[in-house]
């Protein structure tokens, strides 16, 4: 009904290409306007103002020959006081897009590793917005933002990459296991050590105190009964000592069959082993 009446609605954010017999007249802005198509006059198309967003899939070659595909993702919108230039100097801008994309990310990409390529996306989408920047205002179109969305290596290349991180990540696991269990020998050989010396102390302390305590049951005897020697005092202590130890194994009935030298001469042997052991414990102790 409005277009046999001769009048058009252009929308908000869209302006619309006004011809007359195929020329350019003007640019309508949004609203309701008045065209008298039968003076030749008509709305060739409209331009849309929102910004649009483009999705550019490339594949390219980096410098170590990893095949890589880049997602680009371009956001666009046109200049309204260009809209003239933006809707009649290109067919498909979209695909003029896709071609700078194309041609910028396969001349950068080939001078990086593929390492780089992950490190340095903002670097590349910086490359290409310049590029269409430049290209592109010329047109009446304006680059909002490029970003580069995705770097894609082959499967084969990322499925290599994840066992060389998993390799990596486990020769340090076993390198950090042996320092640690390196630290726990250590840690458990010093305790060894200090517990020996802290037992060769104890068996030093306990020699000592024998060694005192018979010395003093010796002069006490000795001043007790006049005419014995310290000798005779420690042979006694000896056989006394001898006798219990019999009475104790004896009396046990868990012990096993001890065989020991018995008699006499026996008990004199016994006791001048005991006594050498007892003061060559007492000459090597530290007092």
């Amino acid at each position: 009904m409005g277009g046999a009446l001769g009048c058009v609605i252009v929308d908000q954010s869209t302006v619309g290409m006004q011809e007359q017999f195929g020329k350019f007249k003007k640019v309508v802005r949004p609203g309701i306007h008045f065209v008298p198509w039968c003076c030749g006059i008509n709305i060739a198309g409209r331009l849309s103002l929102r910004v649009q967003q483009l999705d550019v899939r490339c594949e390219t070659k980096t410098k170590d020959n990893v095949f890589v595909n880049i997602v680009a993702s371009v956001q666009y919108r046109a200049i309204q006081e260009a809209a003239f230039d933006a809707y009649y100097k290109l067919t498909n801008p979209r695909s003029q897009i896709q071609s700078y994309v194309f041609d910028v990310v396969r001349a950068s990409v080939p001078k990086m590793i593929l390492d780089d390529v992950f490190e340095q996306k903002s670097e590349i989408a910086r490359n290409v917005e310049e590029q269409l920047e430049k290209a592109m205002t010329n047109y009446g179109w304006e680059i909002v933002q490029t970003l580069i969305v995705d770097v894609e290596p082959d499967e084969t290349v990322k499925k290599a990459m994840n066992e060389i991180n998993a390799a990596q990540r486990s020769r340090l696991a076993t390198r950090e296991k042996a320092e640690a269990e390196k630290l726990l020998q250590v840690k458990r050989a010093e305790a060894e050590a200090e517990s020996k010396y802290l037992s060769g102390v104890g068996i030093a302390r306990q020699r000592q105190a024998i060694v005192d305590g018979l010395r003093e049951s010796v002069v006490a005897f000795s001043h007790n009964v006049p005419g014995t020697s310290a000798k005779d005092v420690l042979d006694m202590v000896m056989v006394t000592q001898y006798f219990d130890t019999m009475k104790e194994i004896g009396a046990s009935s868990k012990n096993s069959t001890v065989f020991i030298p018995h008699g006499p001469g026996a008990v004199g042997d016994v006791a001048e082993q005991i006594r050498n052991g007892l003061l060559q414990g007492s000459a090597g102790t530290p007092r």
